[in-house]
């Protein structure tokens, strides 16, 4: 009999986009005198956020629960345009956490708007990231969340459009619902690079090459993670029969691993490698002592931090 084993997925945990909002976060806490704010979430792990909430920092769902003169941060996910102004208005001094990939999108979706251009917006309903981009698309935005969506989506014009989509999907998914598009609307273009990031790729990249190895797949990561949720799935459809998503080793049920004999061990770009570790020793409790890692891909581990910070340092 073979002897249990893990397979473990690389890239996975933190990218540098998410790096880089928690250093944002804790620098500013290092120096500060006053409460820091953070709107929203800056990252979807609920570890990391309660353990900036245990620092000092005070999460917020809007800016107008941000005290006067207060420091105020957009999370890693971004913010439409009216949340700067917004906070303009009031005084706060910002520092604009945003995943520069992300920033990226916001910058498309302003260019092909003043351009004239109707963008059809793939992602998924009343995720943080949609809602900014949305808010940059100055009204020239039409979501598209589904297949069946984009067979009845209309358009204003047929001839200017471009699709632009979510930082953190799938990329089968994504190109599942453009091909719909495209053949209703022969005319839409793509955007000038790929939207969904290099991390959410490599790490899906990285299961579908374990992914015919492995009799069960878990994912590490939260259930408000639109990255994670999309790793279990792509696992799924790369045919591993069955996949779970994990929060904490603890979330882990017996009856998942017994009769397995090779896992398949990810996280998504906003878990933290400690909770990996964590997993890896409860399935070593459980006779999987053999950890072999899989890695597809380098990549950078760092973003340059916001310029306000880097002008004090």
């Amino acid at each position: 009999m073979k002897p249990k084993r893990v397979l473990l997925a690389a890239p996975r945990s933190f990218c540098a986009g998410v790096v880089r909002a928690i250093d944002t976060v804790e620098q500013i806490l290092a120096t500060a005198s006053n409460p820091i704010y953070v709107r929203h979430e800056i990252i979807h792990n609920r570890q990391v956020v309660s353990e900036l909430e245990r620092k000092g920092a005070v999460f917020v769902d809007e800016v107008d629960q941000v005290p006067e003169g207060a420091t105020v941060v957009f999370s890693a996910h971004g913010v439409a345009q009216e949340v700067y102004t917004e906070a303009a208005q009031r005084g706060l001094p910002v520092v604009d956490a945003t995943c520069p990939l992300v920033t990226k999108v916001h910058r498309e979706a302003v260019r092909y708007a003043e351009s004239g251009y109707t963008i059809l917006l793939v992602g998924h309903d009343g995720h943080e990231e949609i809602r900014g981009t949305l808010g940059w698309a100055s009204g020239s935005a039409i979501l598209v969340s589904s297949v069946d969506e984009a067979a009845v989506t209309e358009v204003p014009d047929t001839e200017k459009l471009v699709w632009l989509s979510q930082t953190t999907l799938a990329v089968s998914e994504v190109m599942d619902i453009v091909t719909v598009l495209r053949s209703r609307f022969p005319m839409l273009e793509d955007p000038p690079s790929d939207d969904i990031c290099f991390a959410t790729q490599n790490r899906q990249n990285a299961v579908k090459e374990i992914a015919n190895q492995c009799d069960l797949l878990l994912v590490v990561g939260s259930a408000n993670s639109s990255n994670t949720v999309r790793l279990v799935e792509v696992g799924l459809s790369f045919g591993i029969s069955r996949a779970y998503r994990v929060d904490h080793a603890e979330e882990i049920r017996t009856e998942w691993i017994d009769n397995v004999r090779t896992i398949g061990l990810t996280a998504g770009a906003s878990a933290p490698e400690s909770a990996v570790a964590e997993v890896l020793r409860h399935l070593k409790n459980n006779g999987f002592s053999a950890v072999e890692e899989i890695t597809v891909a380098a990549e950078p581990k760092k973003f340059a931090l916001p310029h306000s910070l880097r002008k004090q340092h």
